[in-house]
C-alpha cells in the first residue's frame, strides 16, 4: 500500500501554514484535523500505521481521510494494482502482531527533546532506571516508542515494565531482570489489547495472575513439577485455563498423548484439548461420558465375535 504525502510543505518544528489551517477549520471536521497533524508530525506514513497510532476504527479513519483529500490535504494512496495481494480483513489485522519495524527511528537528539519537554517521560524513564538500572540508549528509545509512538501512558509502562519482571523472576529466579526487548514485546501487546488506563491495565493483569497461578498444577499434571513452565510451555497452559480445563482433563490428555507417541509432545496433547474443547467436553466426567458408547460398541462387537468363533470350524 501507497503513503500518503502532504500537499502543503510543513517545517520541521510542524508549524501549520495558514492555508492548511484555513482548510481544516472551513471543513469543520476534527477527525480530519487530529489525522492531518499526525501526518505533518510523520511527513507521510502508511495508512494502517496511522490508523493504529490514532486508535480509529476504519470507518472513521475513512471517513477522515476522505474528509481531508476533499480539502485537499493530501492525495490518498494508489489503489493496489491486480498483482498486489489483497490486504486482509479487518479481523484478521487487527488481531495480528503490530509490525515492530514501524517503531520510529528516535534520534539521540528526539529523546533530549522529549526529556526537557515532558516532564512524565522524565519521570517514567527515572523510575524505570530504578527498577532495572540505568538503560542504554537503544533501551531508552525503546521506552521512548512504548510512550510516544503507541501511545502507553508513562503509569500503564510502569505497571508493564514490573509485569514483565515479575514474570522474569518466576521464570529463572529473583535478580533476572527482563531486558527492554522483552518488554517491548509485551507493550505491543497490551497495545493490541488497547490497555490504555491503569484500570484496563490492572483488570488484565488480576486476570493474568489468576490464570497463571494455575499453572503449576497444568505442570503437575504433565509430570513436570519440578520447574516453571518455559515461555513457549506457558502459551499452551494458558490457552488450556482461557478453555476452562481443570488439571485433571489435562492428565486425562496427557495419558492419551504418552499411550500415542510415548513422550510429551505438546502439538498432539493440545490437539486433543482442542477437539474436546469444541464438543464442549471440559471434565475427566464429560469425557469419559463421550467415550462411553464407543467402548460400549467394541465391547459388544467383540462379544458378538466371541460367540461367532465356533462357525470358523465350518468354514
Amino acid at each position: 500500500m501507497g503513503e500518503y504525502v502532504l500537499h502543503l510543505t510543513q517545517e520541521e518544528n510542524i508549524t501549520l501554514g495558514a492555508g492548511a489551517v484555513r482548510r481544516l477549520v472551513e471543513g469543520g471536521s476534527g477527525d480530519a484535523a487530529l489525522l492531518y497533524l499526525c501526518l505533518a508530525r510523520r511527513g507521510s506514513s502508511e495508512p494502517e500505521r496511522l490508523r493504529a497510532e490514532l486508535r480509529w476504527d476504519q470507518e472513521r479513519f475513512a471517513a477522515a481521510e476522505a474528509a481531508l483529500a476533499s480539502m485537499g490535504l493530501i492525495s490518498a494512496p494508489a489503489e493496489p494494482s491486480a498483482k498486489t495481494p489483497a490486504a486482509p480483513p479487518a479481523q484478521e489485522r487487527e488481531s495480528a502482531p503490530a509490525p515492530e519495524t514501524a517503531l520510529p527511528e528516535y534520534s539521540r537528539e528526539d529523546v533530549m527533546a522529549k526529556l526537557e519537554g515532558d516532564a512524565s517521560f522524565a519521570a517514567l524513564l527515572r523510575e524505570v532506571e530504578r527498577k532495572l538500572g540505568r538503560l542504554s540508549d537503544p533501551s531508552v528509545r525503546k521506552l521512548l516508542g512504548l510512550y510516544d509512538y503507541l501511545g502507553l501512558p508513562a503509569d500503564v509502562i510502569f505497571l508493564l515494565v514490573n509485569y514483565c519482571a515479575e514474570r522474569k523472576a518466576e521464570q529463572f529466579g529473583t535478580g533476572r531482570l527482563p531486558t527492554m526487548r522483552e518488554i517491548e514485546k509485551e507493550g505491543y501487546a497490551w497495545a493490541r489489547r488497547e490497555l490504555f488506563s491503569t484500570a484496563a491495565a490492572d483488570a488484565y493483569l488480576r486476570g493474568e495472575r489468576r490464570k497463571r497461578s494455575g499453572f503449576p498444577a497444568y505442570m503437575e499434571a504433565l509430570r513436570l513439577g519440578g520447574r516453571a513452565a518455559a515461555p513457549s510451555e506457558e502459551r499452551y497452559l494458558g490457552a488450556w485455563a482461557e478453555m476452562g480445563f481443570p488439571p485433571e482433563t489435562v492428565a486425562v490428555a496427557y495419558d492419551k498423548t504418552m499411550l500415542r507417541c510415548h513422550e510429551l509432545k505438546w502439538p498432539y496433547l493440545n490437539g486433543i484439548l482442542k477437539r474436546w474443547h469444541e464438543k464442549g467436553l471440559h471434565t475427566p466426567e464429560e469425557v469419559a461420558a463421550e467415550n462411553a458408547p464407543r467402548r460400549g460398541a467394541a465391547q459388544a462387537e467383540a462379544r458378538d465375535s466371541a460367540r461367532n468363533d465356533w462357525m470358523k470350524d465350518y468354514d
